[in-house]
């Protein structure tokens, strides 16, 4: 097919405005896939490849072809600012065929979403959550709004392939096509997709259709990757390293920043000088830090500030100035973010981005990258990897530069085998299947037992979750006032359910902490959680205020800006790393592999690591001594089955090993003091693991180990059946151990 061709004539017009010689690879895939069969497609192509106007080129000519009497495309992304980033690309594409495009989220302008409500027609563009609100606060209206719709994108589909919001979304699609009438097709985008075909079936499911996955040549990859290492202590301090030899000339001064500055932190000064950059690090708290002393250094050196923040805290005025900044090609501003900016919006002629340590994922390492190489140019990102300088008498544990290790793993783990993580098929949401009863159930009102059951067990993701347990939750909702039966014997939300439903935090499925509004003066800076008393700090927007007052009943705080630094706090986050990037860890300290982007002082430090790795005995065996009966074990496994391995030995292992003193560093070793010999810990631990017990048995007695938003409503026998098969990867940790068996075996023989 000439793909060309066969768009509407706008469209061709908008690809020779754009000054295109021709189409892309992923264009004529997704034009062969979209015009040629009826099915779902999975667009999978590298970060500003194309993948949005490749899917709309010809979704738009089918709707020009022949116009839908209600909203045409359900367009769908995670986060508001990346549908803002969108609408204008879409609006201008869209404005010579008279095909109107709304958003729909917290901040969209009302006037747009009672024009849309009145005449339905066009794009509606909107986040998981705001769809969520619609399905539960214009339930009559879904019929006549997608009474005809086509299609339904879905942009940055690996961001919701391993989590409850992902699960919701899908849930979400099912309801709206149930209740429309409709049948649409659905159109997946992506950068990071791991495994194609799994994912296929993710975006396929409670569709009637099957996935079509184009294969088409993206090009060659060309990247600017460098990785470099350095101590949280100052030069001087840095005793015991051998300097390393013949260091490249800087890009500048290398005393560019000031000469008492944190070293990692001074070398992302001196490299964003005249340069427009992104700086990425792991958690809103090591954001604000950063920021902080990054100005810091830009007052020091009495220079104009060029550092910006963005992460979820922040209020929308913050993000969206920084946003702004990114677009500006003719600014030489940094921001510090987090995964916020790391999905795709539209940064411009970003010149590179700055990563601290190393992401947890080699999706988000894809992403973060992505950001860069717009525009002609090769993606580019220099890791900074920092660590405390190890003390004399430190443990062998704590002389190893995680961050450093994981860094080189998760690329390795992509330009060699192009891994990818993959969805997370196998979870028990027993908190969203409450959610989805609560949301179903609000939005429907009175049904019964029978009807609720039919439209949300129904559901796919719910598709491991049998009857009985269903049964046991509403019986529980009954009993906690959360649903009401009526005088027919129907269900409707309780009293207590309500206060839940009609909250407008009932439309996200993600775990938000109680947080306090910000406010300086007349400003809004964002929002934090355990705010200090009156007249201690706080750390928000990349600088230090003091806290004047702080209202509790309207969870406002109001402050006043000073100088200094102070550590911020947003809630907890975990991180989930997969066993691949373990595993590939532990080649890394034993193979002589030399990465072409290490610098030289990560040169050293791994040369350093190496060392101490085979000097342990660590290639060898999994279990090293530390001294004395003290013990560290180095299991080599992701999060979950890390998860599974220690409560093994604390629950089952434990008094027959003479096991005290367990302590975790997640997901990369256990430390113990013994009573027993290694040859006694490999034989108790393998034949424990191997023994047919159920998951259960690895929930403490009595914990309702509480891991999603909604589980404090579901029946603790529920929460504990969850946790412990829909969470703890026993099957992992069990392949782990059953290959341990040699060294109990080997360790006998030496007896």
């Amino acid at each position: 097919m000439n793909v060309f061709e066969r768009y509407a004539p706008f469209v061709q017009d908008y690809v020779y405005r754009s000054g295109w010689q021709s189409l892309r690879a992923v264009q004529n895939a997704a034009g062969d896939a979209i015009f040629g069969t009826d099915k779902n497609v999975l667009l999978t192509a590298s970060t500003a490849s194309g993948k949005t106007e490749a899917a709309f080129f010809p979704i738009l000519t089918l709707l020009d072809e022949d116009p839908p009497q209600s909203v045409g495309v359900l367009y769908i992304a995670p986060l508001k600012a990346l549908i803002n980033d969108q609408f204008s690309r879409l609006n201008e594409l869209c404005e010579e065929a008279d095909i109107r495009v709304t958003r729909w989220h917290g901040d969209a302008n009302r006037t747009q979403k009672r024009k849309l409500l009145k005449k339905p027609a066009g794009i509606l563009q909107i986040t998981p959550e705001s769809l969520e609100a619609l399905l539960l606060n214009k339930h009559m209206e879904i019929p006549s709004l997608f009474g005809d719709l086509r299609f339904i994108v879905i942009d940055e589909l690996h961001a919701l392939l391993r989590a409850d919001r992902g699960l919701q979304t899908f849930c979400l699609i099912e309801r709206l096509c149930a209740l429309a009438g409709c049948d649409p097709r659905r159109v997946g985008l992506s950068a990071t997709i791991g495994d194609p075909a799994l994912a296929g079936r993710f975006l396929s499911a409670g569709s009637s259709r099957g996935t079509v996955i184009p294969r088409f040549d993206g090009g060659r990859e060309v990247w600017r990757l460098s990785m470099e290492h350095f101590f949280n202590t100052a030069p001087q301090a840095d005793e015991g390293r051998t300097p390393p030899p013949d260091l490249p000339p800087a890009e500048e001064p290398t005393d560019a920043a000031p000469k008492a500055a944190d070293p990692g932190l001074g070398y992302i000064f001196a490299h964003t000088r005249g340069k427009k950059c992104l700086v990425f690090t792991n958690s809103r708290e090591e954001c604000e830090s950063v920021c902080q002393q990054l100005r810091q250094y830009c007052e020091v050196r009495h220079e104009p500030e060029r550092f910006l923040i963005h992460h979820g805290n922040l209020s929308a005025s913050y993000r969206e100035s920084a946003e702004e900044e990114m677009k500006d090609d003719d600014s030489l501003v940094s921001v510090c973010a987090t995964a916020t900016l790391e999905l795709g919006i539209d940064v411009g002629r970003l010149e590179r981005a700055f990563q601290i340590d190393a992401p947890f994922t080699v999706s988000g390492f894809l992403q973060r990258m992505g950001r860069t190489g717009r525009r002609g140019k090769p993606a580019e990102m220099w890791f900074v990897m920092r660590e405390e300088h190890p003390e004399s008498r430190a443990m062998l544990p704590d002389s190893i530069p995680w961050y450093l290790i994981q860094g080189i793993a998760l690329v390795q783990l992509y330009v060699e085998e192009r891994f990818v993580e993959p969805p997370r098929m196998d979870r028990l949401p027993y908190s969203l299947l409450y959610h989805q009863t609560m949301s179903t159930l609000a939005s429907h009102g009175e049904m019964t037992p029978g009807e609720l059951a039919s439209r949300v067990l129904t559901l796919s993701c719910f598709g491991r979750i049998t009857q009985e347990d269903y049964r046991l939750l509403l019986r529980h909702l009954l009993a906690i006032d959360h649903i009401s039966r009526t005088e027919n014997g129907g269900l409707i939300v309780g009293l207590a359910g309500e206060r839940v439903v009609n909250n407008y935090k009932f439309y996200a499925v993600f775990q938000e902490n109680v947080e306090y509004t910000v406010r300086a003066g007349s400003e809004q800076l964002g929002t934090i959680v355990k705010p200090p008393p009156v007249g201690d700090k706080i750390a928000i927007a990349g600088r230090v205020w003091v806290v004047e007052e702080v209202d509790h009943r309207r969870r406002e705080l109001y402050c006043t800006l000073v100088k200094g630094n102070v550590p911020a706090y947003f809630g907890d986050v975990a991180g989930d790393i997969h066993t691949r990037i373990l595993e590939r860890m532990h080649r890394v300290l034993g193979e002589d592999l030399r990465y072409p982007y290490l610098m030289p002082h990560a040169v050293c430090r791994l040369a350093d690591a190496r060392g101490t790795f085979r000097a342990a005995g660590m290639s060898e065996r999994p279990l090293v001594c530390l001294g004395g009966k003290m013990w560290a074990l180095f299991p080599w496994l992701g999060s979950y089955a890390f998860l599974a391995l220690e409560r093994l030995l604390k629950l089952r292992c434990a008094k027959a090993l003479g096991l005290k003193g367990l302590q975790a560093s997640r997901p990369y070793y256990l430390q113990f003091t013994m009573q027993a010999d290694e040859a006694q810990f490999y034989e108790v631990v393998c034949r424990e693991a191997e023994a047919d017990f159920d998951a259960l048995a690895l929930v403490y007695p009595r914990e309702v180990p509480v891991f999603e938003k909604y589980d404090e409503f579901v029946p603790d026998e529920l929460v504990r059946k969850g946790f412990a098969y829909g969470v703890l990867d026993v099957d992992g940790m069990r392949r782990r151990v059953r290959d341990w068996r040699r060294f109990a075996q080997t360790g006998n023989d030496a007896t």
